[in-house]
Order: C-alpha cells, then structure tokens, then sequence
C-alpha cells in the first residue's frame, strides 16, 4: 500500500485528494511560481485532522505544505514533489467573541473580513486589514505576519496575536500566549510563530484582540502630486504634524493607469501620484482638513475630501484593486520593502531609477505611513521565470532598501521568492540562530520546506 493511500484511510471520507488536476489547483499561490508535483491534498476540518496529517508524515518522512487560501504572494505555498498540501480553508469557525475581553477566538480558516464584520456586531473591530481581506485568510495572515491598509495606526498582525493553538510536526499539540492583554510568562512563542510562514508548527486555532469600531465613519482624503517624491514628502509632513492617520496609501503613476486602463477613473496626464489618507478618531474631519492642507503645502494640484460613507469606500476601493489592475497586464513579481518613514521620498526615487535603467514596468504602492513599499515588476503573461532585467531592477531595489536601513519584506514574508537575497540582510549567524529554532519544532524538515529561512 502506498503511503498516501494509509492517510486515506485514517481521515474521514473525502478529506484527502488525490487525482492530479485538482491537486494542481491547491499546489500554487498567486505568484508565477510553478509547483512541483504532490502526493495529495488534505483538506482539514478539523484540529484531529491535522494531528493525524502530521504524525502520518512524521511516520513517513513526508513534506507537508500548510495553506490558507492561496492569497500569498512569495510563493509561500507553492507545494514540491513529493509533498502532501495541507488546507486549513474549511477550518472557518469563529469559536467565539468576547466583547468583555476584547477578544476573539477563530480557526485559520476565518476569512479577514468576515472576522470584521462580525466583530463589528459588538460594536468591535478586527484591525488588521490586508489588501486581500476579503478573500485571505486568518492563519494565512498569522503565518505571514500580514500588514494591510490601517497598520499605520494599529499594527501589524503580530500586534493582534494573544495566542496560539499549533501542531507541531510530529502531531503534538502546543498552546502559547494568553487571552490577556499583556503576558511576559516565558519566551514570546506566538510572536516566534507569526510569521513563521508554516516551517515551524501549523496554526489551528487564534485568540486575536479586538478594538472598539470607530464611533463616527473615518474621514478620508485623495490628494493628487506631480511626483511620487511630492506625495512622499507629504507623507513625512504628516506624520511630523500628529495627524495619526489610520490609513496612508500612496499609488504611482504607473499604478494609477493601469487602474484607469481597466476601470477609466479619469486620470489627469498631471498626476504622477496619488496619496490616500484617512482618520477614524474622533475629530476625523479636523485631522483630515489638517492633513489636506499638509498636502497642499507639500505640492499637491488637487485634494478631495469625502463627504459620506460611500465617497470613503469609493477612494479605499480605488487603492484595493490596484493588484488586479496591475494582474492584467503581465505576471508580477511582487515586492514589499520596508524603510524608515524619512527616507520614503528616497526610496520610491530608487525605485524609479532602477525601473529606468534596466528597462522595467515597474507599478508601485505604497503603506506610506509606515515606510511599506510594494513595486510590483511586471513581464509577460505566462512565463514561469521574470527576465533577467526583472531580476536586475529587483536586485537593485532590495539593496537599496537595505543601504537606507529597510528591510526585505514588510508584511509578505520571504518565501521562496526573496531567499535569495536573505544574506544581504541577515548574514550568517542569524542564518544559524534561525535553523536552530527550525530544527527546534521541526527536526526532521517536514513543515515546509525550502521557505522562509
């Protein structure tokens, strides 16, 4: 009996998946990376069947690749020969919430923003929002330590993990963090697993904190530059000013038509950027009026202040298609740089001389309040490799990054995609600390293997 076929038979019917065409389909993120050819699919539903998945894999000396639902965009989830995928999608109970506490406690398969709305029932709020929150998950967001649009104010994922339930590689089942606010009880082990992109344990279960919803609808702005440089500076100007903006988006111009390409938004031939801010406090119109004067100041043509709800999502709206605009024109190699908020101005120069030099349509955005920068490199439709000019201008990019003090990912975590570059940033003890925490949890190097480290 094949090995595969022993784990059919120790989970429930129709949990493991076997014909090739549908594994194909759960072997791949939305990245161009092709995948490799696994023996199988389990789609989890439950906390046993991951336990059973695991110690079979242990037994068998099997890969296991743990996913979400496939939003990642570092190739994270890209499955190899020989691997068994393990899908955490039907995993969707929202086990509880607790507006005493603040809190909630979900499995990974919750869909972001269903864990919002229904926190927004109690009068909460999950904060965390990346672009894909409607279609990612929230074990996807753990594993990547996933940012979004309002982490300039409220943080990254990490910054809302309490605690964990996680299954280590040989089935057992480990418990960290706390339901409390704050716990110094031993080593941060959650904060050691957000991000952790699936090679140290798989995430079954989270207690996450809530924050009180806005009392007033947030105030929102879109303010158009002649530079991105402008709308940089303007950035910078605003942080300085203590406006704390609960969101801060900055699109290029490169971005911006291949918005108006797609959906025609009536894009002036002047505007080279375009910078999207909001505050939900308060005095939201005061700080959004403090913050369209900065942008004035700051060389901006034109600032348009919403005046309702459905204005506000008309603008937030503009800056979440930007990726699938800019789908449609190629395949995407998709970065995430981080810098110091000071140097953003540099940074997005950077990018633009890199794009210039090596021949590159280059569409850039930008979690401008937090220095979070997303040059997405585009090349044609259906290679399975950038060109070597992509990879050039990417190089460029990532070192330029690193000599202003940034980062190689903010928020999409390292994959398979940027481990090339992960010496430039970490260098060699780092490297050996990191393999000795993997080899920790993961003796054998069976949770995903080839990614992150």
């Amino acid at each position: 009996m094949r090995p595969i076929d022993t784990l059919v038979n120790s989970l429930p019917d129709g949990r493991v998946l076997t014909d090739p065409d549908v594994i194909d389909s759960y072997a791949r993120d939305r990245t161009f990376v092709e995948p490799g050819k696994p023996l199988g699919v389990v789609l989890a539903a439950s906390r046993d069947d991951v336990v059973t998945t695991l110690k079979w894999a242990t037994e068998h000396r099997v890969p296991v690749v743990p996913r979400g639902a496939g939003t990642g965009l570092a190739g994270g989830a890209t499955a190899g020969d020989g691997a068994v995928i393990l899908s955490l999608a039907r995993m969707t109970a929202i086990s509880e919430i607790s507006p005493a506490d603040e809190i909630a406690v979900v499995e990974p398969g919750v869909i972001t923003a269903d864990l919002d709305k229904a926190a927004r029932e109690h009068g909460l709020m999950y904060a965390p929002d990346p672009s894909s929150y409607e279609i990612s998950t929230i074990g996807g967001n753990l594993a990547t330590n996933a940012g979004g649009l309002r982490c300039v104010k409220y943080g990254v994922t990490r910054d809302s993990a309490l605690g964990l339930e996680v299954v280590l590689a040989d089935g057992r089942i480990l418990n960290t963090g706390r339901r409390t606010m704050k716990g110094v009880t031993g080593y941060d082990l959650t904060g050691l697993f957000v991000g952790s992109e699936g090679t140290l344990g798989v995430i079954t279960s989270a207690t996450v904190r809530l924050r009180r919803a806005p009392a007033v609808p947030p105030a929102t702005f879109a303010a158009e530059f002649g530079s991105p440089r402008e709308a940089g500076a303007a950035v910078s100007a605003i942080i300085a000013a203590g406006c704390q903006p609960s969101l801060m988006e900055l699109l290029d111009r490169a971005t911006l038509e291949a918005i108006d390409e797609w959906r025609n938004i009536g894009l002036e031939p002047t505007t080279k950027a375009m910078l999207i801010g909001q505050s939900d406090a308060s005095d939201g119109q005061a700080m959004v009026a403090r913050m369209e004067e900065l942008c004035l100041e700051n060389g901006a043509s034109f600032v348009a202040v919403s005046s309702s709800p459905a204005e506000t999502e008309e603008l937030i709206g503009l800056r979440r298609m930007a990726y699938q605009a800019k789908e449609r024109l190629g395949a995407c190699l998709v970065e995430d740089v981080c810098v110091p908020r000071s140097v953003l101005p540099d940074m997005i120069t950077a990018i633009e001389t890199a794009a210039a030099k090596h021949d590159v349509r280059i569409c850039t955005v930008a979690h401008a309040g937090d220095g979070n920068l997303h040059p997405v490199f585009i090349f044609e439709h259906g290679a399975t490799e950038p060109p070597a000019n992509v990879w050039a201008a990417a190089d460029e990019v990532f070192t330029r990054a690193l000599e202003m003090g940034g980062t190689l990912t903010g928020e999409h975590g390292v994959g398979l995609l940027k481990r090339r570059w992960l010496d430039l940033e970490s260098g060699p003890l780092t490297r050996e600390v990191q393999q000795g925490i993997k080899a920790v949890f993961d003796p054998l190097g069976l949770l995903n293997p080839g990614k992150a480290i």
